[in-house]
C-alpha cells in the first residue's frame, strides 16, 4: 500500500505538549471543520461560547482530524470539536495526551467513498480496484470505513495505491480522473457524487458493524488546568443541540452560512445526522460502555492492517466523562 504509515504521518509519540502555567486565559482555540454543519455553529456565530466561557474563542478550520491532533500537540489548539474517532485513537495510541470528553455527532450518511462513473466498478467486481489509485484522508474515520468496506468485499487493500488527500482535493482528483475512487466527508462527499456512485451505502456499512461518529477532545493539560472552561464548552454545545432540535427551521440558514455551504447541502447533512444529548452520551449506547468497546475494535483493526504499531490494552484512561456529568447549571 503506497502511503505513509500513521506512525510517521502523525509523529505524535515524539511530540510533547508545550508547558504553561495553570493561569487564567484570555483566549482559547477550538479546531473544527468547514463544510461540516452542526448545531453548535449557531453558538459559534452568535459568540455564545465567548460569553459563557468568559474568554475569546478562536475557531480554526482544519482539513482532517490528524491535523487537529498535531495542532493540539504543538499547543496551538486546546479543544477539537467533531474530531474523528479514528484520528483520536491514532493520537492516543502513539502517546499524545488527548482526552475524549464527549460525542459530537453521528453521521453514517455523510462519510463514504465514490467510484468514478467511467470505472464500471461495483460491489460485484470490487476486486478490480486492486492496482488502482484511491484518494482518502489517511488515518481518519473515512480511511477506517474504506478499509472495512474493502475487507468485507474481499479486496486486498495492500494492492491499492492509496493516496493521501483531504476531501476537497479528492473531489478535484476524481473529477479529473486522476483516481478511480475517492473518499470524503461532509460537503465534499456531496460533490463527489456528481462524478459517480458510492461503492457501498451507509446502511450496508452499518449492517456490517461500521459506526461513524466524531468526538470532542481536549489536551490533558488543558482539562487539568482549566476544567471550568471544558465544562462550560460542553454545556453550551449541549444547549445548542437542544435548541436546534426544538426548532431546526429557525437555525438552518445560520448553520449553512457558518459552515460555508449552500442551504440544501447543509440540510442534507443535518437531516441524516444525530447530535446526542448529554444524557444520551452518558448512556450505555455511547460512553456508558459501547464507545469504549468500539475504540478497542478500531485500534486492533488498524494494528492488523499495519497502520498502528500496536493497539493499547485499554483506552479507558483517555476517556473523561466528568465534564459531561457536570454540565448542569
Amino acid at each position: 500500500m503506497k502511503h505513509t504509515n500513521l506512525l510517521t504521518l502523525a509523529a505524535l509519540a515524539f511530540v510533547t505538549l508545550l508547558a504553561s502555567p495553570a493561569s487564567a486565559l484570555d483566549k482559547i482555540t477550538v479546531a473544527y471543520f468547514l463544510e461540516w454543519p452542526t448545531p453548535n455553529l449557531v453558538a459559534q456565530a452568535e459568540k455564545t461560547y465567548d460569553e459563557a466561557l468568559g474568554v475569546k474563542v478562536e475557531w480554526r478550520a482544519f482539513g482532517n482530524g490528524n491535523e487537529m491532533s498535531q495542532a493540539m500537540a504543538s499547543g496551538d489548539v486546546h479543544i477539537a470539536y467533531s474530531q474523528g474517532l479514528v484520528p483520536w485513537v491514532v493520537a492516543v495510541s502513539n502517546g499524545l495526551p488527548l482526552r475524549l470528553v464527549g460525542i459530537a455527532a453521528a453521521y453514517a450518511e455523510a462519510d463514504n467513498c465514490v467510484v468514478h462513473a467511467d470505472a464500471g466498478i461495483t460491489q460485484a467486481n470490487a476486486a478490480e480496484l486492486e492496482g488502482k489509485r484511491v484518494a482518502t484522508p489517511i488515518g481518519n474515520v473515512t480511511h477506517y470505513k474504506l478499509l472495512r468496506t474493502l475487507e468485507h468485499l474481499g479486496v486486498d487493500a495492500s494492492k491499492i495505491d492509496l493516496v493521501q488527500m483531504n476531501p476537497p482535493d479528492a473531489v478535484v482528483a476524481l473529477a479529473r480522473g486522476d483516481v478511480t475512487m475517492a473518499c470524503a466527508f461532509g460537503g465534499p462527499l456531496q460533490r463527489l457524487k456528481e462524478f459517480g456512485s458510492v461503492l457501498m451505502t451507509a446502511a450496508e456499512q452499518e449492517a456490517i458493524g461500521i459506526r461513524v461518529f466524531d468526538v470532542v477532545s481536549v489536551t490533558e493539560q488543558f482539562a487539568r488546568d482549566h476544567p471550568a472552561l471544558v465544562r462550560k464548552f460542553m454545556q453550551v454545545t449541549d444547549q445548542a443541540n437542544a435548541t436546534y432540535a426544538a426548532a431546526p427551521d429557525r437555525f438552518n440558514e445560520t448553520i449553512a452560512v457558518a459552515a460555508g455551504m449552500e442551504l440544501a447541502a447543509a440540510l442534507e447533512f443535518l437531516e441524516t445526522s444525530t447530535f446526542p444529548s448529554v444524557e444520551e452520551q452518558l448512556s450505555a449506547a455511547w460512553l456508558g460502555s459501547s464507545v469504549q468497546a468500539f475504540i478497542r475494535e478500531v485500534a486492533k483493526f488498524f494494528a492488523k492492517h499495519g497502520q498502528l504499531d500496536r493497539a493499547l490494552d485499554s483506552y479507558e484512561f483517555a476517556i473523561d466523562t466528568s465534564f459531561l456529568k457536570a454540565t448542569g447549571p
